[in-house]
């Protein structure tokens, strides 16, 4: 199989636009889609107010990851800046990844991410949290 990549995609000037059910079901349907139409897989994923952590894995013949970025970032944007009333851009350019080498590394990730949830105040417990959730079920 190939690696699991860990992401973290932030809001152009960190707007805190994210952590709302418009943008949560905009990205949600984005992603559901990308598996058969791009070839990426989107596990657990965690909206914060002005950044997005996930999980994904590309199948073999996927879209080179620069590309699939650039498409699940242009596709979103573009109706989520008409939807919320905002100027472009949606997004920063780049992004961040990180390939996973083990399930315990996955573990880390996962509960750094929740952590921060906690850390920057916005609920007590993670599971609170209704910016979240799971779209395929990616497995070490």
């Amino acid at each position: 199989a190939e690696p699991m990549v860990f992401f973290t995609v932030v809001t152009a000037g960190r707007r805190s636009v994210l952590a709302c059910p418009e943008a949560h079901g905009v990205l949600r349907g984005v992603w559901e889609r990308s598996a058969s139409r791009n070839g990426w897989w989107v596990g657990n994923y965690l909206l914060m107010p002005d950044h997005v952590h996930f999980f994904a894995r590309a199948a073999r013949n996927a879209d080179p990851m620069k590309n699939w970025m650039q498409t699940w970032k242009s596709v979103s944007s573009h109706v989520l800046l008409k939807q919320m009333g905002l100027k472009p851009p949606f997004w920063q350019e780049d992004y961040f990844d990180r390939y996973l080498r083990s399930g315990e590394n996955y573990s880390e990730k996962w509960a750094y991410v929740e952590a921060n949830l906690i850390r920057a105040g916005l609920v007590e417990k993670p599971g609170e949290w209704l910016f979240r959730g799971q779209i395929h079920a990616l497995r070490f």
